[in-house]
């Protein structure tokens, strides 16, 4: 009996119980046997589980995804995008297999904002892994994989609306050239069915303005929102006749651009021909922002920004000069920073073989909402996005830096201050010794004051240490105001 006990502790000793001492025994004198005990637990890609249900009628027998694989990358990135890019494909295939010798398009087209309407449910009431995808800690949606869906959509939609029903042109390169703004009206729920539905609001030569709303009934599931994915038409009625105040929960405005896929130089598209009262007043005012916008890039720095400027910078060199006699609740732009960096990756890719659009929202939302998180002490609630503007291509196998900081303070509002955030996406080039910024996002949020006695939340006010920074505060505030 001693023997035997001594005889388990030396087995124990080595990480093994005494009770795998058969199987391990069995093992080592008949190989085949053990493994019929104990066969490999089987590994499909959610690719050919999403094929089997679709193509196979749901039955149990796998078989093999037909689509080109150039045609795969929706399935790495979140469901709702996956649908978006499988919905989509007659368009996507005519597009990978198109050869670029074709003609260009010649005859555009007029189209109706009804044309490119577009909507997706989520169905989180009913499906409980979705709502899991989509769920973060405080039981809330996850507000970078949203704007990652939005990037998605508005790519259909454009996709849709420059669709010339020729199969013998050349497709052209459609691209995200900024997103204007993204404005959350209500805090938006994982618990309650939610739909994103958009269409073209206005257009220029070579330019698409697409405007997207995110749509939440306050409880249950409201009827406008039963219908399922489509992509034929979104309803009749206009977005303000079936959308109203209390379901309205974001407001989403992206621009796109036309590329020649061939000469890779500006494309016309087709025109856009709004024919509701809402479409036409929708189209003058976006054609209205979208000269303010022109006039604002070509304002020349005048002598009030440059006595702002240095106006800045004379409080901030208290700061660095006279630390210990400097206001407590100021902070340099420098202290407020934060950085990751990836190896961008092929799963990470869109249909033209770039870094899909929607996956840098996403990371680059997720440094700004944890340099907030750091800089404030507590939650930080989504408001806005800024601006976001996509300056290059980012490419797969590209080394990308995200840089965040914090730009400025607004405290007006003590039960509510604003927290503007900067994230810069910058690819590293180590062979050539360079690197470039290849994009600018700005988000605004503000702290949750449920953790707070009083209800009253102190940030302290960031201040610039060089001119560079001074004049991106003031152009930053400036844009926004």
């Amino acid at each position: 009996m001693a023997a035997r006990v001594r005889f388990q502790c030396a087995w124990r000793r080595r990480g093994i119980s005494p009770t795998s001492l058969p199987l391990l025994l069995r093992a080592a004198m008949d190989p085949a046997a053990a493994a019929l005990d104990h066969p490999p637990i089987p590994v499909y890609s959610t690719a050919a589980r999403r094929s089997l249900s679709q193509a196979n009628g749901g039955g149990d027998e796998l078989r093999p995804h037909h689509k080109p694989l150039s045609l795969w990358p929706g399935m790495y990135h979140s469901p709702v995008t996956a649908a978006l890019w499988n919905a989509r494909s007659t368009l996507l295939e005519r597009a990978v297999n198109s050869s670029n010798d074709g003609p260009s398009q010649v005859n555009l087209l007029t189209r109706a904002p009804g044309e490119s309407r577009t909507s997706v449910l989520y169905n989180f009431v009913s499906d409980v892994a979705l709502r899991e995808q989509y769920r973060n800690p405080w039981n809330n949606i996850r507000m970078g994989k949203l704007m990652e869906d939005l990037d998605a959509l508005a790519g259909t939609i454009a996709m849709k609306h420059c669709a010339d029903d020729d199969s013998t042109t050349r497709p052209l390169l459609l691209v995200t050239a900024s997103v204007d703004k993204v404005s959350l009206k209500k805090p938006l729920r994982v618990d309650v069915d939610l739909k994103l539905a958009g269409a073209v609001a206005w257009v220029g030569r070579s330019s698409m303005k697409i405007q997207m709303q995110v749509i939440q009934p306050a409880t249950g599931i409201a009827p406008c929102l039963r219908s399922p994915l489509h992509f034929t038409t979104f309803f009749s009625l206009s977005f303000t006749e079936i959308v109203t105040d209390e379901s309205l929960a974001l407001v989403a405005n992206f621009t796109f651009v036309a590329r020649d896929s061939k000469t890779q130089k500006s494309a016309p598209v087709n025109h856009l021909s709004p024919e509701t009262d809402e479409e036409k007043a929708l189209f003058a005012a976006t054609e209205q922002l979208e000269l303010k916008r022109k006039q604002a890039r070509s304002k020349q720095p005048d002598q009030a920004d440059d006595q702002r400027v240095q106006q800045l910078l004379a409080e901030a060199r208290v700061l660095t000069d006279m630390p210990a006699l400097a206001d407590k609740n100021s902070i340099l732009i420098q202290h407020t920073k934060l950085e990751n960096a990836i190896i961008c990756q092929p799963q990470q890719r869109n249909l033209h073989g770039r870094i899909f659009g929607g996956f840098l929202m996403r990371r680059a939302f997720e440094l700004a909402f944890s340099t907030c998180y750091v800089f404030g002490g507590h939650r930080p609630v989504f408001l806005e996005v800024d601006h976001v503007d996509f300056l290059r291509p980012v490419d797969v196998g590209d080394f990308l830096r995200f840089r965040s900081c914090v730009l400025y303070t607004e405290e007006e509002n003590s039960a509510r201050p604003k927290i503007h955030v900067e994230v810069k996406a910058i690819v590293t080039q180590p062979e050539s010794r360079s690197s470039q910024v290849s994009n600018t996002f700005h988000f605004t949020f503000t702290l949750d004051t449920s953790s707070s006695k009083s209800g009253d939340m102190v940030v302290r006010r960031v201040l610039p240490s060089t001119e560079e920074e001074a004049r991106r505060c003031v152009s930053r505030y400036d844009a926004d105001h």
